[in-house]
């Protein structure tokens, strides 16, 4: 949660944010192959809860439920951003070949599908290449931030000749300056870009 609330803190330090955790889902997630009916309804219901407490819109901020989300956006009348839409606007704008670091295995499928079907709207020709770092995730978790980020910058250099190199997850963008060290070519991470688009889409929502 720290990286958003430190975005949120930067671009929109306005907004009063409220942060809903089911870590159960993550670990679910992560048992199964394939994202499950279940998991879906569970998550749906998760996004029904903060829109019944009284929420303006829900930024979902784990990469690893696409199908969950777009049932989340069908289901609630309020904006709901996924956690990276944003950040690919950014990527296919420096070019065509997009590199991508990712901590959290079962994230790689949905996003590399969420991503293919941006470009595809967009209309603009860009390709991704991801880069898993298996155990840089388990780090984290044990508290770890220092040693996380030191795995994530040390496969960096396998993208330096991309035009532009995308953090895949939330939890990745702590390890951006460090990326940024090794590598010329532009890193990019979601929160930033989430927020400031999350409050664009809820100022034209109050302004219509």
């Amino acid at each position: 949660m720290q990286p958003i609330q430190s975005a949120f803190a930067e671009r929109w330090p306005e907004a009063e944010t409220v942060n809903l955790l089911d870590d159960g889902l993550s670990l679910d997630r992560a048992r199964e192959s394939e994202l499950t009916e279940a998991m879906i309804e569970r998550f749906v219901a998760f996004g029904t809860y903060g829109h019944r407490m009284g929420a303006d819109g829900i930024l979902v901020t784990c990469s690893a439920f696409g199908p969950a989300i777009d049932r989340m956006i069908e289901a609630l009348p309020i904006p709901v951003l996924k956690p990276n839409e944003a950040m690919f606007q950014a990527a296919i704008a420096q070019g065509g070949r997009v590199g991508m670091l990712a901590t959290f295995g079962p994230s790689v499928g949905t996003m590399t599908e969420e991503f293919d079907e941006f470009v595809a709207r967009s209309g603009r020709p860009a390709s991704l290449t991801t880069v898993l770092v298996a155990d840089a995730m388990d780090l984290l978790k044990k508290g770890d931030a220092d040693s996380h980020n030191r795995l994530v910058a040390e496969r960096a250099p396998e993208l330096a000749g991309y035009d532009a190199i995308m953090l895949a997850h939330f939890s990745t963008s702590r390890a951006a300056a460090a990326v940024r060290r090794v590598v010329d070519v532009p890193v990019l991470t979601a929160p930033d870009a989430a927020v400031l688009r999350m409050r664009e889409m809820i100022e034209a929502r109050a302004g219509s």
